[in-house]
């Protein structure tokens, strides 16, 4: 455990926090305080009429910013002062489940504490469907055990969304990482036309799928948008043939308990070009190739 620890405490590639180390460094190492500031630095790109304004549509660029550096750069550029101020809602940066995750990610990491990002799918929305989602893994030292925390879900969505369980400590059977959501699925125990984005109406395996190739690299340090597009992703509506279905068997046993098998994992997204990230994806939002 010691090797997995250090692996996801120091900043990677997304998570390194470049010219702003020293703030995120100042920020507290309690993760309700710094879910807290997370809160007063982004909106969800989505969800802004929750906040009473709507989003220009100029300012949704900073969704498909990649890096938390650059994240701190634009909210500095912004607005100069100390991360723990919190902003007006619509003053704050746009992003997603994602951008909230690798924030509070990187600001565990720059205090050691082990955090990475997965995956999945949240049941908790109202919608009756296991929506696309990204949480926060964290090593919580106190119980032993690594701890989901949805760093998104404020006060304000809490009551809209009608979210009753403890955000900072999400049940496994509430959200299930990519993997999870796949082994559910084959063993019928759960309807793969139930996971997905219930607002687009998009749902099944290829979707799955593809937050599982999504959920391995971001286990391997590179936590990509939740549309770039690279290696054995499936196009919407497809089924997967044979051999894809062993490939995603495999990957979802080895990402369900990472740990167990850390040193396969890591080794297989290195070497398996179906999974390792390449130097240019595909950003399916803009419809551009983006190099990295």
């Amino acid at each position: 455990m010691a090797d997995i620890t250090a692996f996801y405490s120091r900043p990677a590639r997304f998570t390194s926090p470049g010219n702003h180390a020293e703030a995120l460094a100042g920020l507290p190492a309690d993760l309700a305080a710094l879910t807290e500031v997370a809160h007063g630095l982004i909106v969800h790109e989505h969800l802004t009429g929750m906040y009473g304004f709507e989003l220009a549509e100029e300012r949704r660029a900073s969704v498909h910013l990649r890096p938390v550096s650059r994240l701190l750069d634009q909210i500095a550029a912004e607005d100069s002062r100390p991360l723990d101020v919190a902003r007006e809602p619509s003053a704050r940066v746009a992003g997603d489940c994602r951008t909230f995750t690798v924030f509070t990610q990187a600001a565990l990491r720059a205090h050691g504490i082990p955090a990475r990002a997965r995956c999945g799918f949240g049941g908790y929305f109202g919608t009756g469907w296991y929506e696309d989602h990204w949480v926060c893994e964290y090593w919580n030292a106190a119980a032993g055990r690594w701890t989901l925390a949805d760093a998104q879900i404020d006060e304000v969505q809490q009551e809209v969304f009608g979210v009753e369980l403890d955000v900072l400590d999400v049940p496994r059977d509430d959200f299930l990482v990519a993997g999870d959501a796949w082994l559910r699925c084959r063993a019928g125990l759960a309807d793969p036309g139930k996971f997905g984005l219930s607002l687009l109406g998009e749902a099944g395996y290829w979707w799955i799928a593809a937050n599982l190739v999504r959920d391995v690299a971001a286990l391997n340090n590179m936590e990509m948008l939740p549309w770039d597009i690279w290696g054995e992703m499936l196009r919407p509506g497809e089924e997967p043939d044979e051999a894809q279905v062993a490939l995603f068997d495999e990957l979802a046993a080895l990402t369900t308990d990472p740990d167990a098998g850390f040193a396969e994992l890591t080794a297989r997204y290195q070497s398996d070009p179906r999974l390792t990230v390449p130097a240019t994806v595909r950003n399916a939002v803009l419809n551009r190739i983006d190099e990295l």
